[in-house]
């Protein structure tokens, strides 16, 4: 298993990176059906643009969205389009002896997920609704001819292949979700391993049990000590606090991810460095982490 950093900018796209957006795989070597899994974690702004040189968007196997601030989800409007409009649909649909359904875009009939139109999207409970009035759905119109929207529950397992994903719910001012995603590792076979993603929080319960003994923490820093004191909590951590939540739960190793570009990296790496003892890394648009 690996994680693909395809966007870490914390609030907005940045200048080297766009939005949230990570990219949890299982190459087909790893696998044990024989084939490649691909989860997205969260599509904020500007995502969908690099993920398409990771992988075509149409191999996703599902998506997880943490929370439904656009720097987490808007990006999804963009994917609805190229799954929708994909000129390729058509070509699928004769190589896989169906019709395409003109309503939906997508082959009728087709056992592969991605031409089939029904990409599972797991999420908070207005999911469907908040991602349908950012699109700017025309009436008649569904988001449902390409997504099967679903809500994250606390503590239910979610299987996608042969990756486990559980949603911790977590301490932001919206309905927001942390998830654990426990696959086959890579490094070590027959084993399994788990990497636990924050999504935006503060500390919390919920934030440490997601990350108890977890391989790769990957948290959220949105925030540093001394500069953002005065604002309210229950929004970001701190690049300090993100040590302390890896430090209590026992965390393996820990990435700081979410940074806004006015952000001094090194600075959040440091608070974090002085109170976990583990490794501390730095997310960046491109870069993998295999487990």
């Amino acid at each position: 298993m690996r994680l693909v950093v395809v966007g870490c900018s914390g609030s907005f796209a940045g200048p080297d990176s766009p939005a949230s957006s990570y990219l949890v795989q299982v190459p087909a070597a790893d696998s044990p059906d024989g084939r490649e899994w691909n989860l997205l974690l969260d599509m904020g702004n500007g995502a969908l643009g690099a993920l398409q040189g990771i992988l075509d968007p149409r191999r996703l196997d599902a998506i997880g969205l943490s929370h439904l601030h656009p720097d987490h989800f808007v990006d999804v409007c963009g994917l609805y389009v190229y799954l929708k409009y994909h000129p390729d649909r058509l070509t699928a649909a004769a190589a896989s002896g169906t019709e395409a359904d003109p309503a939906s875009g997508a082959p009728g009939g087709s056992t592969d997920q991605t031409t089939a139109g029904t990409l599972p999207v797991w999420g908070p409970s207005n999911t469907a609704e908040r991602i349908g009035a950012t699109y700017g759905l025309e009436a008649g119109e569904s988001l449902e001819s390409q997504f099967d929207f679903r809500a994250w529950v606390p503590g239910q397992v979610v299987t996608v292949g042969p990756l486990e994903i559980e949603p911790f719910r977590v301490f932001h001012p919206v309905e927001a979700y942390g998830v654990r995603v426990t696959g086959p590792s890579s490094l070590v076979p027959g084993e399994r391993v788990t990497l636990a993603y924050t999504g935006d929080t503060d500390v919390c319960d919920g934030v440490v049990e997601l990350a108890r003994d977890a391989d790769l923490l990957l948290a959220e820093a949105a925030f540093h000590e001394g500069r953002d004191d005065a604002v309210d909590r229950g929004i970001h951590l701190t690049g300090r606090r993100a040590g302390e939540v890896a430090t209590a739960a026992g965390a393996r190793r820990l990435v700081l991810t979410h940074l806004p570009a006015w952000n001094d990296k090194q600075a959040a790496r440091d608070e974090a460095t002085a109170v976990y003892d583990g490794p501390v890394d730095l997310a960046a648009t491109g870069r993998v982490f295999t487990l």
